[in-house]
């Protein structure tokens, strides 16, 4: 009796780490689990959730975190494609730690069992190997980097080459991302003016994991109240082609 209780509990956990996303993609939904808590800043997941839905009706989006209806676990990260954690303050550990140790490694499991994962500026800091481990380098701010004209934490628009095309996103100290040792799923997706990766894609077990130094989802709000002209702002394709990425 306790050998077969014990099974059964082994085959709920395992059903649970998996990822439901082919259910998702027969019925052409892509379910995006969006992190809101301590550990992104204010608007910041609100404005992700937003710029997201705004891609398009397949897109449907909720939030989970600690302090929502939906908590980061594995059996609630079975029903969804994509989980994103969005942009942040300026202190990496202590939004770290705010995750907590079983929702990094809830995390972890659902990307290397087939998810995809969508850091953003801190999002992406996270996402590193002292992190939540989706990738195995550190990553560093891009600010003062030889040829980049940013030498400050303020919030501006940088030019990029995103998907071939001459974009200007709104940046905010985020990080360059390093070229992996093993570069099988690797993908440059945007860099810099000075050549150094602005976004890119990589693997981890069977999922894709893109990072991104700037924040392709800021909507209008955010570069008016940063002082940005609005004409600087990038077209929808900057964020789709991030989300294309993740569910191919």
């Amino acid at each position: 009796m306790i050998i077969k209780t014990m099974t059964a509990a082994l085959t709920v956990i395992t059903a649970t780490t998996g990822v439901v996303s082919s259910s998702n993609a027969k019925e052409g939904i892509v379910r995006v689990a969006v992190y809101r808590g301590p550990a992104s800043c204010e608007d910041c997941s609100e404005t992700m959730r937003q710029s997201i839905m705004a891609l398009g009706p397949e897109y449907r989006v909720d939030y989970v975190g600690a302090k929502e209806k939906i908590d980061i676990r594995d059996e609630t990260l079975s029903k969804y494609d994509i989980y994103v954690q969005p942009g942040g303050g300026q202190d990496i550990p202590a939004a770290f730690e705010s995750l907590g140790d079983q929702r990094v490694e809830a995390i972890r499991r659902f990307v290397k069992a087939g998810g995809g994962f969508f850091g953003s500026c801190m999002g992406a800091y996270l996402a590193s190997g002292s992190g939540i481990g989706l990738i195995d380098d550190e990553l560093e701010s891009e600010v003062g980097r030889p040829g980049f004209p940013v030498n400050s934490i303020i919030s501006t628009a940088v030019s990029t080459r995103w998907s071939g095309r001459k974009q200007t996103v709104f940046f905010q100290d985020g990080p360059y991302m390093p070229e992996p040792k093993d570069r099988s799923g690797f993908k440059k997706i945007a860099t810099y003016q000075n050549g150094d990766i602005a976004a890119a894609r990589y693997r981890f077990g069977k999922g894709v994991v893109v990072l991104t130094g700037p924040h392709p989802e800021a909507d209008t709000s955010w570069f008016r109240e940063a002082g940005i002209p609005i004409s600087k702002m990038p077209d929808q394709s900057l964020l789709r082609s991030v989300m294309g990425e993740l569910h191919k």
